[in-house]
């Protein structure tokens, strides 16, 4: 093995080591000379690296290498555009299922046929260079109809017309296929449903036979050299040199690779090539071709006798810049072609002569552009190439260009540049001679999930749009990974775009997500309208087909992660028999998830053949399992959910009894729904600062992201790490405020930290997300503090295998104590829970997990979690205590008010818009359309004003007790000449007695509700308004206002004002009496009189409520009772009391006897009967339902033949 060097200066060079003696080169020490070394011993490698150890400190540093392999037998083959190498096969027709295709070639051009094969029923194999890209193109056949398209075409590599070797090779099997360039593999499975590749009579290398040119569509022939082709183990250039193969259509077949006459130039941002020309001719003629990614940059500059002419790259365009002095500074502008910043090899023409300019680009001459000129030019006789830096008045302002040139022509004339690296013409400055340094910074495409590349010389930009994701590199979700991450930001029932897998291989699809109940319902909606006509033909089955307009591995994500997914089926027949049961061959059946095709139907399970009426016994015949399989003349259905989630959603049913005369048949298919996310709340606690968990190596992409949540005590601790033999990463807490992210790949180290304005270590929920990508590193907490900065290229572009992850801290550092939740890495979700068991110091799960456990936050509360357990947030309630359970309530001395100011005097108004107990909602205007008013109180005094809500206008709302002892509500919303009013006069209230009274409105709507009472409902008078127009105040016990108040309230109820007890008060979202008992509150409120905290033995009522036809009190709608609010019967007390007093004799009676009859049957029953069934099996209706509810899974065909009787 030889090298040569050439160097500017002498330098020294680490090359190998034998023996385990290291020897170093020594260079030359001028630009011209070479000094060359020969290897003792020959060396086998794939990549060979040059260490300098020692330069001399003269000049500038460079280096050029040569290395020279062992003479070796190579059957090479040179193309000159017309030769075609056409392989005929030994019979008329191959079929193919497995090709192995490999060759190696070389080129200075951008397109041309590598190999080419088709045959006559539409298969083809053909590759080919076009802009200087390998297109892979495989058809293994389509059908007529179109409806199977098997075209696949698979780009690879870029800048392939560099003069240098590049190897492919081609392996298929079936629709399988390896597709490798220099090294670099891409694996595709063809398009279609055929595994042959048929090809007829030949396959051709180096261009397209003449048989198929006219159908081709003119592709260009390669020009260049081939080596090393192989067909299916054929070696093709060996057969070519042995005359076995057709050659005819080259003009010269030579089996050598001759250099190429083209010489290219590099320019970096500070380079410029100095040439001279013709000095006073009156023709100015310049081409050269170029490649670049920059839109800007200055191709040629050169001054005139009187003025200069400027040639150059304008926003991808081709522009000539001609300022002529002799005219007053006339400036003649050229502008040709666009978008010739793509990298490709592009040529341009300059010719002025007369009195008139040219100007062509890519020898394309129909679009020449002409100009006239007003003078004729005069030339100086000296151009520059890539850059002008002389400090003349002439100087361009146009940017210097990066990029390579070649074949420059001045005067007609091709430049030597050899001459000109020799110095014999010419001058340059920091200038590569040469070679062309281009390099495609979008291939590979670092623009993840089709986002589209782009570039200048420098870098490289992504563009997102369209794609879904966002970031640096398209990496980045813009949407939540499932609709119980929407719940958690607040967010209502709607249709949302939902990413499972994040920055994953699954792109983004939308579902309805439904947050109406408790639970989170993920909806996934089919094609198929409800009740869709079933019809077949010819006696056959007639096939539905369900599209849910996304992919099944889309749909396996939802369902994946579900707890819970049913889906709703209904088959209304007549005369169109469903399953056939008991025992025949079921009619019907659907294909579940993987085509799996099941034969039971909605309300039942696997292995039973039964529909819903079958499992609970209500059949219309008792002797099937399906109502349909009774085949009634009269219309019958059969519905049910199915629940089994590994074998939904349903994609296809197939219905086969709707051919018969009469028989008619339609089919609903509801939605797939599905609650619940176990990767969202997939949790472990951490119980101590030296516990982690450990998972195995992870791979390091280009781009890597880390998102979880976390909820702590602790000040510090260390999330995760993953450490590797040259590369690591790192997140941890510190301060209890700052969450840092470092990570280092060989001697580089990147740190980032973000701080937050409030304390972490809170016991609340946190996210942290974390991504390092090949441009920038980014790291965002809570989805608002964020910090990005960029990251350097070594490194980055090749993945490494990471050492073990550990969550946690396994290297000795103070690890993380508290909960972690929703860990993600790549897209891919850790099991926390399943790893935490069995781990010393954590847990799974989180304690005090507000979502996945019971919790017990009542009347409204909030739960917020905490790092041992949860807490329960009462402060927009009524309630106090742990659970906000505990009354707020106060006694009231004669005289005693409360006021709570809603709206102060020139303020804005109090009231938030927060959801209230019952989710009426309050604008956070002062004009309310409904509200809701709850409170409890006892008292013996009456008459009295419990609740009184003012405002600025003559509206209001007030409850009082009247003088016999009834209650009374009182709207006035305007409208009305009087207040609109509510008499429940069938109660007395003032009997001490707490009481408990919920009035909730919605425009006209009033809903009343007293104790454990039934509802009532009452409606405004159209007369009415509905809008509770700028509300005020909020007064208990009494009223002390301004302005004008409705006097019958004042002279009635107002004097001496109420006395007892009041609780659980709360206007909307207002709690007035729990601001006024609790002095840590702030609010606008008042207190007049005394006020003793009190929780009123208002405790909740556990009677239940009566029927209406028992109840004595319960009056029928439009009874009319005529009572006197000053005169009471006394003898009506006696009355009362008698009547009470026969009741409770007969209840007593009545428990006695049924006491002696439990005795009784007790002795006769003295054994007991235990049994093992599971839980819910002894509220099932059957034992079939029994086996349902307790297992979806169950596979076993029941045998109803089996019963067992108890006497």
């Amino acid at each position: 093995m030889l090298f040569d060097s050439f160097l500017k200066q002498k330098m020294h060079f680490l090359f190998f080591k034998t023996f385990m003696l290291f020897q170093t080169f020594e260079g030359n020490v001028n630009s011209e000379g070479v000094v060359r070394h020969e290897l003792q011993y020959a060396i086998l490698a794939r990549y060979i690296r040059f260490i300098p150890v020692d330069w001399s400190r003269e000049g500038r540093i460079g280096v050029r290498l040569e290395l020279y392999g062992c003479s070796y037998w190579a059957d090479v083959i040179s193309f000159d555009g017309h030769g075609v190498i056409s392989y005929r096969f030994r019979s008329k027709k191959l079929k193919i299922v497995k090709d192995v295709i490999s060759l190696k070639f070389r080129t200075t051009a951008g397109n041309g046929v590598l190999l080419h094969g088709e045959g006559q029923q539409g298969d083809y194999i053909s590759l080919e260079l076009h802009r200087a890209r390998l297109l892979l193109s495989i058809n293994l056949g389509s059908n007529q109809n179109g409806s199977i398209q098997g075209h696949t075409a698979v780009t690879s590599g870029s800048l392939l017309d560099d003069d240098h070797w590049h190897s492919v090779v081609i392996e298929r099997y079936r629709r399988n296929v390896n597709f490798t360039l220099d090294h670099h593999t891409q694996q595709f499975r063809t398009n279609g449903e055929f595994d042959h590749l048929d090809l007829d009579y030949e396959i051709s290398f180096g261009g397209l036979p003449v048989s198929v040119k006219p159908t081709s569509g003119g592709k260009e022939n390669f020009v260049g050299c081939m080596e090393g082709i192989t067909y299916n183990g054929e070696n093709i250039t060996s057969l070519v040199r042995r005359k076995k193969v057709d050659t005819t259509s080259f003009r010269n077949l030579t089996f050598s690779c001759a250099e190429s006459n083209t010489s290219p130039v590099f320019f970096n941002s500070t380079s410029f090539l100095r040439l001279p020309g013709q000095t006073d001719s009156d023709t100015l003629s310049v081409s050269l071709s170029f490649r670049t990614w920059n839109p800007n940059g200055l191709l040629m500059f050169t001054a005139l006798a009187d003025g200069w002419v400027e040639l150059g790259l304008t926003e991808g365009k081709i522009t000539v810049y001609m300022n002529v002095t002799q005219k007053k500074n006339t400036r003649i502008d050229i502008s040709s072609s666009s978008g010739l910043n793509d990298g490709q090899w592009h040529s341009v023409h300059l010719n002025a002569l007369e009195n008139y300019a040219m100007l062509t680009v890519d020898g394309d001459e129909a679009s020449t552009v002409r100009t006239a000129i007003p003078i004729q030019i005069q030339t100086g006789g000296t151009y520059y190439f890539g850059g002008y830096f002389l400090q003349t008045n002439t100087r361009s302002h146009q940017r210097s260009f990066q990029g390579c040139m070649q074949m420059i022509h001045i005067d007609d004339h091709l430049v030597d540049l050899k001459a000109v690296e020799q110095g014999l013409i010419g001058t340059f400055e920091n200038v590569s001679l040469d070679m062309c340094a281009i390099i495609d910074r979008c291939v590979p495409n670092h623009c993840e999930h089709n986002g589209h590349c782009s570039q200048t010389w420098d870098a490289f930009t992504c563009n997102c749009s369209g794609t879904g994701y966002t970031g640096a590199t398209c990496h980045t979700s813009l949407y939540q990974q499932s609709c119980e991450e929407y719940k958690h930001q607040g967010k209502s029932s709607a249709s949302y775009w939902i990413d499972p897998d994040g920055s994953g291989s699954i792109n983004p699809f939308r579902v309805h997500c439904d947050m109406t109940e408790d639970v989170v319902w993920t909806s996934l909606r089919n094609d198929l309208s409800p009740q869709t006509s079933v019809s077949s033909a010819d006696k056959g089955n007639a096939v539905l087909q369900i599209s849910y307009n996304m992919t099944d591995e889309q749909m396996l994500s939802v369902t994946s992660s579900a707890e819970y997914c049913e889906q709703y089926v209904a088959y209304a027949c007549r005369m169109s028999r469903l399953l056939n049961s008991p025992d025949g061959v079921p009619f019907t059946w659907w294909l579940g998830r993987a085509n799996e095709k099941h034969s039971y139907w909605g309300g039942s399970g696997p292995g039973i053949q039964k529909c819903a009426c079958g499992i609970e016994h209500n059949c219309t015949d008792p002797k099937h399992y399906c109502n349909c399989d009774a085949d009634l003349r009269a219309w019958k259905e059969d519905s049910g959910l199915l629940v089994y989630k590994d074998h939904l959603p349903v994609s296809q049913v197939v219905v086969g009894d709707t051919s018969r005369a009469g028989s008619e048949a339609k089919l609903t298919v509801g939605p797939l729904r599905c609650r619940g996310d176990s990767n969202f709340w997939n949790a472990a606690s951490f119980t101590s600062p030296a516990s982690y968990l450990h998972y195995p190596s992870l791979r390091d992409e280009t781009s890597t992201d880390v998102s979880f949540y976390f909820k702590t005590s602790s000040t510090h601790g260390v999330f995760l790490e993953i450490l590797g033999s040259t590369s690591f990463l790192h997140i941890e807490l510190r301060a209890g405020s700052v969450v840092l992210f470092s990570f280092g790949i060989g001697t580089e180290k990147m740190e980032l930290s973000v701080r937050s304005p409030v304390p972490l270590n809170d016991d609340q929920w946190h996210r942290v997300e974390a991504e390092k990508n090949i441009k920038e590193a980014v790291l965002q907490l809570n989805g608002q503090h964020r910090m990005v900065r960029p990251t350097t290229l070594q490194g980055h572009a090749k993945p490494e295998l990471y050492s073990d992850l550990s969550v946690g801290a396994s290297s000795g550092q103070r690890g993380f104590l508290g909960c972690m939740r929703a860990l993600k890495i790549n897209g891919v979700t850790f099991d926390l829970e399943e790893r935490a068991k069995g781990t010393p110091g954590v847990n799974p799960g989180c304690q005090g997990h507000c979502n996945s456990y019971r919790m017990h936050c009542r009347n409204g509360g909030k739960c917020v979690e905490q790092y041992n357990g949860y807490s329960c947030d009462c402060s927009l309630t009524a309630y106090d205590g742990p659970f906000c359970t505990d009354d707020v309530g106060g006694y009231f001395e004669t005289g005693t008010l409360v006021r709570y100011d809603l709206l102060p005097e020139g303020g804005p108004f109090a009231l938030k818009d927060v959801k209230s107990l019952s989710g009426v909602g309050v604008s956070s205007e002062a004009n309310l359309t409904q509200e809701e008013l709850v409170f409890s109180f006892s008292t013996y005094s009456a008459p009295s004003i419990l609740v009184y809500i003012s405002s600025r206008t003559q509206d209001y709302l007030a409850v009082v007790v009247r003088h016999n002892g009834t209650l009374q509500i009182r709207y006035s919303l305007g409208g009305l000449t009087e207040p609109y009013t509510i008499d429940v006069d069938h109660r007395n209230m003032a009997n001490g007695q707490p009481h408990f009274v919920n009035i909730t409105r919605n425009l006209r709507e009033i809903r009343l509700q007293l104790d454990h009472y039934p509802v009532s409902t009452y409606m405004l008078p159209e007369a009415s308004d509905t809008q509770f127009t700028l509300v005020k105040s909020i007064f208990l016990g009494k009223v002390f206002e301004t302005g004008q108040i409705d006097p019958i309230l004042i002279e009635r109820y107002n004097t001496p004002g109420f006395m007892g007890c009041l609780s659980r008060v709360q206007f909307n979202s207002v709690a007035p009496l729990k601001a006024a008992l609790r002095s840590n509150i702030a609010a606008p409120v008042s207190t007049h009189g005394i006020l003793v905290p009190s929780n009123c033995g208002a405790s909740p009522l556990t009677i239940s409520p009566m029927a209406s036809a028992k109840d004595p009190w319960h009056i029928e709608a439009g009874a009319v009772f005529n009572l006197n609010e000053d005169k009471f019967s006394g003898d009506g007390v006696d009355r009362n009391s008698a009547v009470i007093g026969g009741i409770i004799s007969v209840v007593i009676f009545s428990v006695l006897c049924i006491m002696v009859f439990v005795i009784r049957h007790m002795f006769r029953h003295k054994g007991s009967y235990h049994t093992n069934e599971a839980k819910g099996a002894d509220s099932a209706d059957s034992a079939d339902a029994a086996i349902i509810v307790n297992d979806p899974a169950f596979t076993e065909t029941i045998d109803e033949s089996k019963k067992e009787w108890f006497i």
